[in-house]
């Protein structure tokens, strides 16, 4: 549970005003708010009787009583505050200290309770686990088999020809070592599959229904898809979500009751996790007019859908997995991928000839296959969405739930068959007749299907959106932004790229066009490395473009048109990557909501070029329609990234692609049915041996720790297995960056090269750096007296300690902070790896850019420098070790960032005899990785100048914002 401060009656002046739930720490907040939130006009009364409140009021306030009579600004009176401003649900400080305070809903608490439903007093301590041998491995004899099992099935995923060899091979080592083969751990591969099989734990049975035609058949003979029987598998829904909130992993990321958050320097409110929208709010509203429901914890299912193909090859393995989440968990959580997504479906995909694909009354059977089989698998949980239950959370704590159908993470073409396009249904319904219903507005009304079960049950229903099946669900508000298809993909790569490409055509004619796109795919292999990003050594002239490769498209793409189209060109890319940028944020506020306003109008504004030069006649695309929906969307459920539908296609590689392959491939779903089922009994069996303290150490300690409890002081040796701190030369060099779960930290870690320089003067020669030497001298002296304010220039050379020991010299250093909108862990770290290698990968040096920080008091690129890294090296001084730096420094140009690219620019800088400026700088003083990438001018970039000798070339370069979510913030 997020921490909280005791006392809350900081916050104890409430805004009077109709529907606004904002508190003040005194008089003065509340009369600066009010004169730019509510100004008044004439002598309006300050108060507002208790009838005008049209929406829940958190925290309540009766407006017989006026707070503001206190004496003295910032007074704690009590006997002058409402008394129900006095309640236990007032305004609550959030986090560790009194930045943030959240207004949380009075009614549905999230109150811990009993078994059979009954609240426990405040304070109460959750039920002890259930009582468990630390040697109950069941269904496993220990931790090495349990760990076997799990390496061999889910990390390494071996075929079983193979799992069998392993094991032959360890019989006969365990022969020749003159031990008994019984302790081979498993004989077969059957004996693994069984044991896993045997698991009690995440033991969710797959079932299916069949469902087939039964409508109208036409006189010349039925149609192909008329007579064939479609089968839909799935999990117990009901049994998945009780199995995600009692999962402890993440029990201390779930929000157990809806908030609106507010930083309280300014009032200013901000979203981030899902809770935090109006639309768990108001939904909250509806269930609390049930006062059996108060004291509950609402809990929002999120549904998401989407086809995949399995072979590229032959494009003809689809399959159309059925995602279910919860929202409670907070977005960290979801962006970790920390296993909050389940599949609970794989639903039947209708197919037919070309003759009959296009018709209507195939088009109208494939709806009411997809809003039936929606509406069936989620059946069982509908009780338990007007009705509270008891059930067990991973804090260990019992609640009760109440819960609700969120929404639904799909890409477009399946968000038209969600909302099935209905204008004013329920009354077109009531006046038209069904052909007209369909013919015009494609709404559907009757059922011409048919749903079996083991029992042969038939359903006639008429076919709604299948939400019209649940309460307080309408799917028409629960279509949420789909930042990878709508954005990413879509306005970005399917529109702008390609109007880019047209516009050079006819702008310069077909021959000349294809010399600037060549030139262009030049610049963009061109890219400098950096931590993270995706290269295209080819340009970006190829065929099968995936998610990842539009993405890294757009870090990169922006200067390499610059010169090769007008300017409105440019500011439209520029607009719209920053409004991916800001709508990708993991918290967004009042201010990043104006900020994703400006940057839509100024696409809209900028866009028109592409009209008024011919290559598109109308900007009627839903996709990029979509961009104005984003404000209000993130109003009402939370800042987007964790609800993205590149969520679930990543769920597509464990959960269909990967089992795929594993598979005979012949008659493959049931085989990856049973694949998804040993992977959720494994993640079952871990988190469960992890929360009994089963799991601490490694497997060599475990086993080490058990044979010297058997024979204490034979087997004392497991120190000697203990992790190193330091990775060994070389290793790791390949990796450019990694997602931590650990807690938030800092530190840097270092990798040493080989045959590296040992001291000063053969660095200052591996270099090419003749006064390195002094360099270093100088950083000691400033490393010795950080109160000096002297210029180093002004201080005489002789003052200077000289250096004469040795140098570890290293080829890479990894920071790892916190950057929670990009790629990281479940603390929202990330662990990002800096080079300064000669040979990086046999081919090339590789010396990274860094932020340097030097003025801690401004913001943002005004108080940081860029410099190129030349290398990494420590050194001794007064019996302390000192990580060092030699870097070269860039020199900013302009105070502003580029009006046109919204890039910084800057220039490398030289000494006053006109060579580098080179400089010796602490390791703690670099902020994180920089990307710079070349203003290329209007000149053709020659085919030999590869990505490695851009830096070394070019004399000016914009700071790229859109490398990652950290460098946007920083250099923005």
């Amino acid at each position: 549970m997020p921490h909280s401060r005791q006392d809350f009656s900081v916050l104890h002046i409430p805004c009077t005003k109709p529907g606004c739930n904002h508190w003040f720490k005194n008089k003065s907040g509340y009369t600066q708010h009010t004169n730019a939130v509510h100004p008044l006009l004439g002598a309006m009364p300050l108060h507002t009787e208790p009838s005008q409140f049209n929406c829940s009021p958190s925290p309540f306030f009766n407006g017989d009583d006026n707070p503001l009579q206190s004496d003295g600004a910032g007074e704690e009176n009590h006997s002058e505050i409402p008394r129900s401003a006095q309640s236990p649900i007032p305004a609550e400080f959030f986090g560790a200290s009194d930045r943030l305070y959240r207004n949380y809903h009075p009614s549905l608490t999230g109150r811990p309770c009993d078994p059979e439903g009954n609240f426990l007093p405040p304070g109460a301590l959750p039920l002890p686990l259930s009582e468990k041998s630390a040697d109950d491995w069941t269904p496993y004899c220990d931790q090495l088999e349990f760990e076997l099992a799990d390496y061999i099935f889910t990390r390494n995923q071996t075929p079983t020809a193979q799992i069998d060899h392993l094991l032959n091979l360890w019989a006969a080592s365990l022969i020749r070592a003159g031990a008994d083969t019984s302790q081979v751990l498993f004989t077969d591969h059957r004996d693994i599959y069984r044991t896993i099989n045997n698991t009690p734990l995440g033991d969710v049975k797959w079932q299916s229904f069949s469902v087939k035609y039964t409508g109208d058949i036409p006189d010349e003979g039925p149609l192909p898809w008329m007579t064939e029987s479609y089968d839909v598998w799935f999990h117990n829904p009901h049994q998945v979500v009780q199995n995600m909130l009692t999962n402890p992993d993440y029990a201390s990321e779930v929000d157990m009751r809806p908030y609106r958050e507010f930083a309280t320097e300014m009032d200013e409110r901000q979203w981030q996790d899902f809770m935090s929208g109006d639309w768990a709010w108001n939904q909250v509203d509806q269930i609390a007019k049930d006062p059996a429901t108060h004291g509950s914890t609402f809990v929002p299912v999120i549904l998401g859908s989407d086809k995949t193909t399995v072979s590229v090859a032959t494009r003809q393995n689809d399959y159309y997995p059925l995602y279910a989440s919860i929202r409670n968990v907070r977005n960290n959580v979801h962006h970790a991928h920390h296993g909050t997504l389940a599949v609970v479906g794989f639903l039947a995909m209708p197919k037919t000839t070309k003759q009959h694909a296009k018709t209507a009354i195939f088009h109208r059977f494939h709806r009411q296959l997809f809003h039936s089989s929606l509406s069936f698998i989620l059946w069982n949980l509908k009780p338990g969405m007007t009705k509270p239950e008891v059930v067990h959370f991973g804090d260990g704590h019992y609640r009760r739930v109440i819960y609700g159908l969120g929404p639904y993470i799909t890409d477009y073409e399946e968000q038209v068959l969600l909302a099935c396009i209905r204008v004013h249904t329920d009354m077109l319904i009531e006046e038209c007749d069904h052909g007209k219903l369909w013919d015009e507005y494609g709404i559907i009304t009757q059922l011409v299907v048919s749903l079996s079960t083991s029992i042969l049950l038939k359903i006639n229903l008429f076919i709604y959106p299948f939400t019209n099946d649940y309460p307080r669900a309408d799917i028409h508000k629960l279509i949420v932004p789909d930042l990878l298809h709508q954005i990413i993909k879509g306005a970005f790569k399917d529109h702008l790229v390609a109007w880019v490409e047209k516009y050079l055509v006819v702008t310069h004619g077909q021959a000349q066009a294809d010399i600037i796109l060549d030139d262009i795919d030049r610049r963009i292999a061109a890219a400098p490395a950096f931590s993270g990003l995706r290269r295209f050594p080819q340009g970006c002239n190829f065929k099968q473009w995936t998610g990842d490769d539009s993405k890294a498209l757009m870090k990169v793409y922006l200067p390499a048109l610059e010169g090769y189209v007008p300017m409105d060109i440019i500011r439209t890319f520029r607009a719209l990557l920053e409004f991916c940028y800001l709508v990708c944020c993991n918290v967004i506020t009042e201010t990043s909501l104006n900020k994703i306003d400006d940057t839509v109008a100024r696409f809209h504004q900028y866009h028109e070029i592409f009209k008024d030069t011919e290559i598109v006649s109308t900007f009627s695309l839903p996709r990029q329609h979509s961009i104005k929906h984003y404000n209000t969307l993130i109003r009402l459920f939370g800042a987007p990234n964790g609800l993205c539908l590149s969520i679930t296609e990543s769920k597509h590689i464990k959960a269909v692609k990967e089992p795929w392959r594993r598979s005979s491939c012949y008659k493959a779903l049931g085989q990856m049915l049973v694949t998804n089922q040993h992977l959720d009994k494994l993640t079952a069996s871990r988190q469960d041996f992890y929360a009994h303290g089963m799991l601490n150490g490694t497997c060599l300690t475990s086993v080490l720790a058990t044979l010297n409890a058997q024979a204490p002081g034979e087997h004392d040796d497991t120190g000697q297995h203990e992790p190193p701190v330091l990775s060994l030369p070389g290793e790791d060099e390949n990796e450019d960056f990694d997602i931590i779960d650990d807690p938030t930290s800092v530190l840097t870690h270092y990798i040493e090269g080989t045959k590296r320089a040992p001291s000063i003067p053969e660095l200052s020669t591996e270099l090419c750096i003749p006064d390195l030497a002094d360099l270093v001298r100088c950083f000691l002296f400033e490393q010795s007296n950080p109160e000096d304010d002297r210029d180093p220039t002004e201080v005489p050379l002789l003052e200077f300690p000289h250096y004469r020991g040795r140098i570890s010299v290293f080829n890479s250093a990894s920071l790892t902070f916190h950057a929670p909108s990009d790629l990281s862990g479940i603390g929202g770290m990330k662990r990002e790896h800096i080079h300064a290698c000669p040979l990086w990968r046999n081919e090339c040096a590789c010396n990274d850019c860094v932020f340097v920080i030097t003025d801690s008091n401004a913001h943002g690129m005004l108080g940081m420098d860029v410099a190129h890294v030349m290398a990494f090296f420590s050194l001794q001084q007064h019996g302390r070790l000192i990580p060092c730096a030699v870097v070269r420094w860039f020199n900013r140009v302009g105070n502003a960032p580029d009006p046109n690219t919204g890039m910084w620019m800057v220039k490398p800088a030289f000494s006053a005899q006109n060579t580098p400026h080179f400089a010796i700088i602490h390791i703690d003083t670099i902020f994180c990785a920089a990307h710079l990438l070349p203003v290329f001018g209007t000149v053709l970039l020659s085919p030999s100048i590869k990505f490695h000798h851009v830096l070394d070339i070019f004399k000016l370069f914009y700071v790229n914002k859109f490398a990652d979510h950290h460098a946007f913030e920083i250099a923005s």
